[in-house]
């Protein structure tokens, strides 16, 4: 079903369901008779016969015209992630989704996974197939639980829905040249997948596992249980697997990097290899920092030595590099322990609140709904990571972090934010996160005036449903931040504190509409005096 849904965007659910049926039901022969010609044939080639004598199809001739070695080629450029290709997902209401779900529990899976895949034509199989198996447990909970009174159906859906996932070191007791070959056939099999043919991407990954599970005992005695899962379960689980014990009598630092005078001889010799080996040794000794400060420790050294070999003392001048790598760790842990330590008094809500005020001046052209999801996926990870030991929280923040940032920058990509965005999407993938942390106000950005049209007073500030009021009051606070990007903290606690009285005031009476309408420009006129406009 990602298959055909994938290759081919604009077919209807049934016709795809038909497909998967077909070529079900030729695996099904070839099993039970594996000599029979027909099942000698390359999987590619069923697949795209399958979709080429399907009538009714639109946009495959080109394609279907070709012989077996151009024709998946064909049909892979034809993938479409063009904004607005496929309408956007609408998401049912809860009540009859789980209406669906009590019905057809498999017909609605299938479902989730034909709309997903249609909408994402180059989204890996086994992170969708991964997708709807959350989904489908994520159905079962709430749904299951939705006729007990004191149960919120949508607050479940909304605790659930953020699922994330992210790599990291994993296999310190695996010598160098093993981990040189895992590495590269990782960039091997990302290089196909990109490109969107799926069938190639999961015979590497069926490959790739193959050859870690058949050699554990050269990298890890963590993942004899990934390797006894189902075929498309085990790359996600060896990438989950817990870090394995570091080798008995592995040296605390890496000196030789430092300190060798032959450092400069290495470094011109064997570039790429002797960097490799120096993010080898200094990663297996570091289960405790992330891939993203490991590939910023990387680059530092890189550079480091571009600049010291070209001078005459280069020995003197890299051995400095101890001393500015400890500042920059110690920076680092310092900003998340801040930002944990806030996190930890306002809680979910009001740290929202406080990564809006930050995100909104830093991307003032973003609508409310997505600076609302992407500083709510932030709060996720907060709220996933700061609860962690101090020698996991950095592995946990950077990594889900990272996937938010993509989002960010993917967003950059095809409609663009602003400039500052754009030099941060385009900075390396080891600074892009820090980049985007570190930006100020959007000084280009023109400010919207403060108008009754920019704020909707009406019935829903007076709901009961917690849920629905934050982020009305959410989209309330972006607006007035949008219209003055330097605002302080006093004048925005002023403004709180009028809005908190105008609220109150007019949810007391019994017209509540009429107390908006009447109050509403009062309270504007008193949030221009605040701000001295």
């Amino acid at each position: 079903m990602v298959m055909f849904a994938q290759y081919m965007q604009k077919v209807s659910f049934e016709k795809a369901a038909k497909m998967v049926d077909d070529v079900t039901d030729l695996a099904k022969e070839c099993v039970a008779d594996a000599r029979d010609p027909k099942c000698a044939k390359p999987l590619t080639t069923f697949f795209l016969a399958e979709i080429c004598q399907e009538e009714g199809l639109t946009g495959i001739t080109e394609c279907c015209a070709k012989d077996d070695s151009e024709r998946n080629e064909c049909f892979l450029s034809h993938k479409n992630v063009t904004q607005g290709f496929i309408h956007p997902f609408k998401n049912p209401e809860l009540e009859k989704a789980c209406s669906d779900y009590a019905d057809n529990q498999n017909s609605l899976v299938g479902y989730f996974i034909y709309e997903i895949s249609r909408r994402h034509p180059f989204l890996y199989a086994p992170t969708i197939l991964f997708t709807a198996y959350n989904y489908e447990k994520m159905m079962n909970n709430c749904c299951s639980a939705k006729n007990n009174p004191n149960f919120n159906l949508t607050e479940c859906f909304v605790k659930q829905v953020l699922t994330l996932a992210f790599f990291s070191q994993k296999f310190p007791k695996a010598e160098f040249d093993t981990m040189m070959k895992i590495t590269m056939d990782i960039v091997e099999i990302h290089e196909k997948c990109c490109q969107g043919d799926m069938l190639a991407c999961m015979h590497d990954r069926a490959e790739f596992t193959s050859y870690v599970c058949s050699h554990q005992d050269a990298i890890s005695s963590k993942i004899q249980n990934c390797c006894e899962k189902p075929v498309l379960e085990r790359i996600k689980c060896i990438f989950m697997s817990e870090n394995d014990d570091k080798p008995t009598g592995l040296s605390p630092q890496v000196r030789q990097f430092i300190e060798d005078q032959d450092v400069c001889k290495h470094f011109e010799e064997e570039k790429d290899v002797y960097l490799a080996r120096f993010l080898y040794e200094y990663s297996r000794r570091h289960p405790e920092f992330s891939v993203l400060m490991l590939s910023r420790i990387g680059r530092g050294y890189h550079g480091l030595l571009e600049k010291c070999c070209k001078t005459g003392s280069p020995q003197e001048c890299y051995g400095t590099g101890e001393e500015e790598l400890r500042k920059h760790i110690q920076e680092s842990i310092a900003v998340l322990k801040t930002n944990c330590e806030q996190y930890k008094e306002l809680g979910d809500y009001a740290f929202q609140n406080e990564l809006l005020l930050r995100y909104t001046k830093k991307m003032p052209q973003l609508p409310s709904k997505e600076l609302i999801q992407f500083t709510k996926q932030m709060v996720a990870v907060a709220s996933r990571c700061c609860q962690l030991s101090d020698d996991k929280q950095m592995l946990c923040s950077d990594g889900y972090l990272d996937l938010v940032v993509g989002e960010i920058c993917r967003r950059q990509g095809t409609d663009p934010i602003n400039q500052n965005v754009c030099h941060c999407c385009d900075e390396s993938y080891a600074l892009r996160t820090s980049c985007i942390a570190s930006l100020n106000v959007d000084e280009k950005y023109v400010p919207i005036p403060l108008t009754p049209s920019l704020f909707t007073f009406d019935e829903g500030l007076c709901t009961t449903e917690e849920y629905k009021l934050q982020e009305k009051k959410q989209n309330l606070l972006i607006n007035l931040i949008k219209h003055k990007l330097h605002i302080t903290k006093e004048q925005l606690d002023s403004i709180t504190t009028a809005f908190t009285t105008f609220r109150e005031k007019c949810c007391k009476v019994d017209n509540h509409n009429a107390c908006f309408a009447e109050e509403g420009p009062n309270l504007i006129t008193q949030g221009k005096a605040i701000l001295g406009e």
